[in-house]
């Protein structure tokens, strides 16, 4: 990881929401995905903190951001994002989320448009059926393997790295959320940043979801035409070689995506 130029905590929501800042310029916010943090970007962040001001958060009971008496929900992390983004005095942002962090993401584009600029979401779906139904089976057993998985997650090293992590109550947390039925794909739909989906080519989702979800932002629809005039505002990216776990551990993603965040930002058209 970058040394980061500042660290902090904000106030916002009762939560004590860590946040680090690496770089300058423009900024982009990274979303981690569920149990572990801003080290899923280890690989991403010198990628884009040599042209920008990358702004990495801790999520509710994440890392070093402590729990507090709320479920976890993207609505609830969103609005979170949204408040830290007013704490630091940045009107608009880039944001990528993974996983968890590209639900939270989501929702963030959906009930605070106005903060976001570019949308990237990575491996994540917008709404439940898009995952295998293994994936879903492992989601509805999650809360109840809780103190099993959690034990097991205490005597990693990722409670090294963050000792203050009460793992089993995070898992039963995360299962409660992902147990949870949800279909956004009407608000989806609507999301007015321009926005990119980066997926695996063995990802969580099925292929039928992620077709489904490209169609929704006006992708597949037509041939683009020689110059590439009449192809959709918005991008998808399939990574080969790579599972919903070990997608963001290359800087292909980050290789990726940060020509689409330094485009030209479309002056007419859909906004996707």
């Amino acid at each position: 990881m970058t040394t980061p130029t500042k660290t902090g905590y904000a106030p916002v929501n009762g939560l004590e929401l860590y946040y680090e800042i690496h770089g300058t310029g423009k900024p982009l916010i990274l979303l981690h995905g569920g149990i572990a943090a801003l080290e899923l970007f280890e690989s991403s962040l010198p990628v884009f903190a040599g042209s920008r001001q990358v702004i990495l958060v801790h999520l509710q009971a994440h890392g070093r951001t402590k729990d507090i008496d709320r479920p976890l929900r993207f609505e609830f992390m969103a609005d979170d994002i949204a408040a830290l983004l007013a704490h630091l005095g940045i009107a608009k942002a880039d944001v990528m989320g993974y996983s968890l962090g590209g639900g939270v993401a989501m929702q963030l584009a959906i009930r605070h448009p106005e903060v976001v600029d570019r949308l990237v979401v990575v491996s994540e779906a917008m709404k439940r059926s898009g995952y295998y139904p293994e994936v879903i089976a492992a989601f509805d057993q999650m809360e109840a393997m809780a103190p099993q998985i959690g034990a097991n997650v205490a005597q990693s090293p990722l409670a090294e790295l963050y000792p203050d992590v009460d793992w089993v109550q995070l898992f039963a947390k995360m299962g409660d959320l992902l147990k949870r039925d949800y279909d956004w794909s009407e608000e989806f739909a609507a999301i007015s940043s321009p926005t990119m989906l980066v997926f695996a080519d063995a990802d969580a989702q099925t292929p039928e979801y992620i077709m489904e979800a490209w169609r929704l932002l006006g992708g597949g629809q037509r041939d683009a035409g020689l110059d590439g005039s009449l192809r959709p505002q918005a991008q998808l990216a399939i990574v080969p070689g790579t599972t919903h776990y070990n997608l963001v551990a290359t800087p292909v993603v980050a290789e990726l995506v940060a020509p689409f965040l330094d485009a030209e930002r479309p002056q007419s058209g859909s906004a996707n």
